[in-house]
């Protein structure tokens, strides 16, 4: 029996229209989402890789209901549908620059880059980057429509969300979800990074940030459906890109909170991001781990950022 299931449930997989990852448009029903039970889940983790100072710990029993989520983050091709159809502006095309990682931005684009972050000076700061010019101007996501789509805010998340008939998990339905089942694991597939010496996620290898020999296979971001999905069918929820959450974000809210069907603070200055990213590497971010937290404030968009969608059951 899998964590949170009544005995002889399983997560189903409404296959509807759009189930595939590169055809996944708006589909005015809930196609192709995966129908978890919901239930009581160890939450959290004190795994002494963690970061107790992000609110990672203690662990503790939570209890979701039940609902559906998507298998894979929301892609290009989906994110244009949505354009297309509405006309959306992202907050990175309004505010007219995002942070692309330096290795990833084009020379001829680079000689124009005059600001970056003092503390992380491997973000370059890049006018006319944004979901479709993911690296800046010249740049395209041809040929990448089955990527996730980033340099997503919050509030773009929302929006999709909103025409999707979606929405955003709460933060304990990702981690329910990206569990797939398992108790306590450091990660969605068990304890180990690399199995048997097996890739399982779109991590940075090599040395953060000036040298990543991408013997994972990706530099940058990768297919949705890459690597293998956990135990409730979800797709790469350690690495490639990070997946925004409903909540507001706060490093000690969860130790008062009630745990049934908690939904975050009620207010805050930051929303809540989970998952980790293609630039995750165990000597700086490490944040590829399930139980992992980190957050951003809901204007903010960068060249790893994305999302998944959700919905109730």
């Amino acid at each position: 029996m899998r964590e949170g299931a009544a005995p002889g449930a399983e997560p189903k997989t409404d296959l509807g229209a759009g189930n595939g990852a590169g055809d996944q448009a708006r589909d005015g029903g809930k196609g192709g989402m995966i129908r978890l039970p919901g239930g009581a889940f160890l939450m959290g983790t004190d795994d002494e890789e963690g970061f107790p100072a992000d609110g990672e710990g203690p662990i503790r029993e939570v209890t979701v209901g039940p609902f559906l989520i998507d298998p894979y983050a929301v892609t290009n091709d989906r994110f244009a549908a949505f354009v297309d159809e509405t006309g959306y502006k992202t907050e990175a095309e309004r505010f007219g620059w995002s942070f692309v990682f330096h290795s990833l931005v084009p020379e001829e684009v680079a000689k124009s880059v005059t600001q970056v972050p003092r503390q992380t000076p491997w973000w370059y700061t890049v006018h006319g980057a944004y979901w479709a010019q993911p690296e800046g101007p010249g740049t395209s996501v041809e040929g990448r429509g089955d990527h996730p789509v980033v340099h997503i805010s919050w509030n773009d998340a929302e929006a999709f969300c909103r025409w999707a008939g979606k929405r955003l998990p709460t933060e304990a339905e990702w981690e329910y979800a990206a569990r797939g089942g398992l108790v306590g694991k450091r990660y969605p597939w068990g304890d180990l990074l690399k199995p048997e010496g097996k890739h399982m996620c779109n991590i940075f290898q090599g040395k953060f940030p000036d040298k990543n020999n991408a013997s994972d296979g990706y530099a940058g971001t990768c297919p949705v459906d890459a690597f293998e999905p956990n135990g409730f069918g979800l797709y790469n929820v350690s690495g490639n890109v990070w997946e925004w959450c409903a909540d507001w974000f706060h490093p000690t809210h969860h130790r008062e909170a009630n745990p049934l069907h908690p939904k975050g603070p009620p207010d805050g200055t930051s929303r809540v991001m989970r998952g980790g990213s293609y630039l995750c590497h165990k000597s700086y971010c490490n944040r590829y781990r399930v139980a992992a937290r980190s957050s951003n404030t809901p204007d903010s968009s960068t060249g790893n950022a994305g999302f998944r969608c959700a919905a109730d059951a």
